[in-house]
């Protein structure tokens, strides 16, 4: 059985120059987590708030936790005062939640807008169409908030050339709003796509921060 430094180790390989590595550790344990950190990875992606303030609490400072499930504005409090980078910014709503406990918590939360490409009903984000006018307002609106870019999750098929088409779509609105200088130069960097399911599609679509959870931690017993 291929052990857990040989996969981390291929994995980091398998990745292109300037592509940040997500572990997807929603319900691993605390001592995958820690086993995975001692190989010297820092970035961890979790789906569920009250899970992931207590395996902070249990694990290194220096753990860079990143939120990457659709997150409710009732459980934002949870995590505001030591989450990396919320990758799910996915309503107006959780925007205003986000940058009032930021504001709280006298900090600033890094965010990634959603963006609901996939055909799917359980998937969270603003569409491509309503995205884009609300762009130019954001600095002025959620001043506690720094919009890092963008993060989209295609559809769940084996149809790549649909996955394609959507991922295609999210890359080329990233590349509009860094153009348009709503943001200031060297902000808006980063576009969040790709799971182990459509990884090389995702990073021929400019993705440079990818998800990655059974491919590196293993199948769940």
């Amino acid at each position: 059985m291929t052990s857990l430094a040989a996969r981390y180790e291929a994995l980091k390989a398998s990745l292109p120059k300037g592509v940040e590595l997500i572990a997807v550790s929603k319900t691993r344990s605390v001592d995958e987590i820690k086993a995975l950190y001692d190989l010297g990875h820092r970035a961890f992606g979790e789906n569920y708030p009250q899970e992931l303030k207590d395996k902070q609490a249990q694990l290194p400072a220096d753990v860079q936790w990143h939120f990457i499930g659709h997150l409710q504005t009732n459980k934002v409090k949870y995590i505001a005062p030591f989450v990396h980078l919320v990758h799910s910014g996915d309503s107006e709503r959780l925007l205003d939640e986000l940058d009032k406990r930021a504001a709280a918590n006298n900090r600033t939360i890094s965010v990634l807008l959603q963006v609901h490409v996939a055909q799917e009903e359980t998937k969270f984000g603003f569409t491509l169409e309503e995205l884009e006018p609300l762009v130019p307002g954001f600095r002025d609106r959620w001043t506690n908030l720094r919009i890092e870019g963008l993060m989209a999750m295609a559809s769940l098929t084996e149809d790549m050339e649909q996955v394609q088409r959507e991922l295609a779509g999210v890359n080329a609105l990233f590349d509009r709003i860094k153009a348009s200088g709503a943001f200031p130069i060297g902000q808006f960097a980063t576009l969040s796509m790709g799971m182990s399911s459509d990884l090389p599609v995702a990073l021929a679509n400019g993705s440079n921060m990818v998800r990655i959870g059974t491919a590196l931690f293993g199948a769940r017993p």
